[in-house]
């Protein structure tokens, strides 16, 4: 094994530089106000076949709505510089858990329900409407004001006929509309958004729906037996289902997975 000579009395500092020159350099940087020289420690490497391992679990910024079927993370984008319509058909209680998770991430959520009932134990729990969730009559949702420092996400909870919203999507402000089951308006709100939820249901439903779609007929077979808490998310030609597990808070607050209220 090779030595490494210096000068007497100079101990190499573990890359080859005399410790006395190392301290010299340190005082140089000092004086010029570039602070304290940080730990210098050995390079790190990775075989190439390692490299896999280094990949993260999450592929978009967004609120996490459950896990797909091989157990990743599934993650919604709902903070966008640009026009953001959701649709789905499904149950309250997972609008309200994707209502609590927006919130978290530091979105106002305002919403447009004709049964504010519903919403007022979410509002309690949240502090009164002052940190980030309100609660408005159908019709009456005032201008948010959204920019990217303050997205927002419109949660509209109006029943099987929701008129047309007086504050729709636009930069930094996406637009979660809330049908219990198909309904006349369901054509419409499907050709408008840009991500559709679908929950259980009815066989008949599950037929119009993939017409209306063009879903292969396995998911429209399947969507009659999904599970509490279970919805195909279909964006473009993109589908998963995903598995929306509450956490012990969302427990407490909004009770287990359910498809009815």
């Amino acid at each position: 094994m090779p030595t490494m000579t210096t000068r007497a009395g100079q101990a190499p500092d573990g890359h080859g530089e005399p410790q006395s020159a190392t301290r010299q350099r340190a005082r140089s940087l000092l004086r010029t106000g570039f602070g304290l020289i940080g730990p210098r420690h050995a390079r790190h490497s990775v075989p190439v076949e390692q490299l896999d391992a280094l990949a993260l679990p999450i592929g978009d910024d967004g609120v996490v709505i459950g896990v797909d079927s091989d157990g990743r993370p599934a993650v919604l984008g709902v903070n966008r510089p640009t026009p953001y319509d959701i649709l789905l058909i499904g149950g309250l209680w997972t609008a309200q858990v994707m209502a609590l998770r927006a919130a978290a991430t530091g979105a106002r959520v305002a919403v447009e329900t004709g049964r504010p009932q519903a919403w007022l134990q979410m509002v309690h729990a949240m502090g009164g409407g002052q940190n980030g969730l309100a609660v408005y009559e159908v019709g009456r949702v005032p201008p948010q004001g959204a920019s990217a420092g303050t997205p927002v996400l419109v949660v509209r909870d109006c029943g099987m006929r929701p008129p047309r919203g007086r504050v729709v999507s636009g930069p930094w402000q996406s637009v979660l509309t809330l049908l219990p089951y198909l309904s006349p308006v369901a054509p419409r709100l499907i050709r408008q958004a840009r991500l559709v939820g679908v929950q259980r249901i009815s066989p008949d439903e599950a037929v119009e729906l993939g017409r209306a779609m063009a879903l292969p007929l396995a998911d429209v077979e399947a969507l009659p037996t999904l599970a509490d808490g279970v919805t195909l998310w279909c964006a473009d030609r993109d589908r998963r289902y995903v598995m929306t597990q509450p956490t012990d808070a969302e427990i407490g607050l909004l009770g287990t997975p359910r498809r009815m209220d």
